[in-house]
């Protein structure tokens, strides 16, 4: 029988469709996008770029030449730019603001086909702490409200380059999304002065059918309302708002060894699916009266994963619900059973 499960940060209803019981066999992987002409991310390419932001690099190598490891480098067709001066107008019943903001790309390896399954656990750190690194800077600049990063990876899940690449998106407001996770967490602390992440986190691992692994730092589990198949969430068993603050900096290491195991049991159990996954972390503060005095207590950053597997459709857009033809206990169930030796 179907169920209908209730988010319990955001208020949003999933339809846990069980009569259908996907398998992971089930799902035909969509077909990639191939690579045509020269790939402007590939060594010997840098000039095909931006000049870059930020670059993890060999001794010796020079700026915008080989000899990197990571790279960063603006967006060549960016969404937003720090060009732009910050100004807000009305039109009538309408809002708008000049399109203010950065828009990055970490060029995450020199290499065209190793994504994070094959990367070491050094090679997912370094991207980590490139990730860190990057959001501390842009926080410097108070307008930038927030900071999105995301990744896709294939075509069907927004990805007009192969080689693999995460995304950055600093902007003048907090995103709807991210803010309905801040008044959702705000919401139950008031009422019960806990924090809603630990609490699930608590509960899932307290009842383990829907955890993918864990390690001392972190928890992965598929949530309970999860929108899509083998949708999965990662967070830190230590409370923490900044995905960027000391403590997690300090927990990189584990953070960069879940990041690969589950990753590796999604390309084994699910054929190598496409995907996109967003890192949400608070936003950017800064003291002024009557700002929020509990938010380093209620909300908790996470990651969400996300296999391109279904498509939304009308009735999504129409109604806001998801309809999941996998029920998360038994995405997770294949997950923790798949076996990568």
């Amino acid at each position: 029988m179907s169920e209908l499960r209730k988010d319990p940060i955001l208020g949003r209803w999933v339809i846990i469709a069980s009569e259908r019981g996907e398998r992971p066999g089930a799902f035909e992987k969509p077909l990639e996008k191939k690579d045509e002409g020269t790939c402007p991310f590939c060594p010997g390419n840098e000039r095909m770029t931006p000049p870059e932001i930020y670059s993890i690099r060999k001794p010796g190598s020079k700026p915008n030449e080989t000899g990197w490891d990571i790279r960063v480098v603006p967006n060549k067709f960016p969404a937003l730019g720090i060009d732009e001066k910050l100004a807000k107008k009305g039109r009538g019943v309408y809002d708008m603001m000049i399109g203010y903001g950065a828009h990055e790309v970490i060029i995450e390896t020199p290499d065209h086909h190793k994504h994070i399954k094959d990367q070491s656990i050094i090679e997912i750190k370094n991207v980590i702490m490139t990730i860190q690194h990057r959001i501390e800077d842009l926080h410097k600049d108070l307008n930038m409200r927030y900071v999105l990063v995301f990744k896709n990876k294939g075509i069907e899940a927004g990805a007009s380059l192969a080689h693999p690449h995460t995304q950055l998106i600093a902007t003048p407001v907090t995103p709807r999304t991210v803010k309905g996770e801040l008044q959702g967490a705000e919401i139950y602390f008031k009422a019960k002065e806990r924090c809603i992440f630990c609490d699930i986190m608590e509960e899932e691992l307290s009842l383990g059918k829907r955890i993918v692994s864990e390690n001392d730092g972190y928890v992965a589990f598929c949530p309970y309302a999860s929108r899509f198949p083998f949708e999965i969430c990662i967070l830190p068993k230590h409370h923490d708002i900044d995905f960027h603050s000391e403590n997690v900096r300090k927990n990189d290491d584990e953070l960069a060894e879940i990041l690969s195991l589950v990753f590796k049991k999604l390309a084994v159990c699910l054929n190598d699916p496409q995907y996109n996954y967003v890192i949400h972390t608070a936003p950017n503060r800064f003291a002024r009266r009557g700002y929020w005095q509990t938010l380093s207590e209620d909300f908790h950053w996470h990651i969400e994963i996300m296999p391109k597997l279904t498509r939304v459709a009308g009735f999504e857009w129409g109604t806001g619900f998801y309809i999941n033809p996998t029920p998360p206990e038994d995405a997770a169930k294949y997950l923790r059973e798949t076996d990568l030796e």
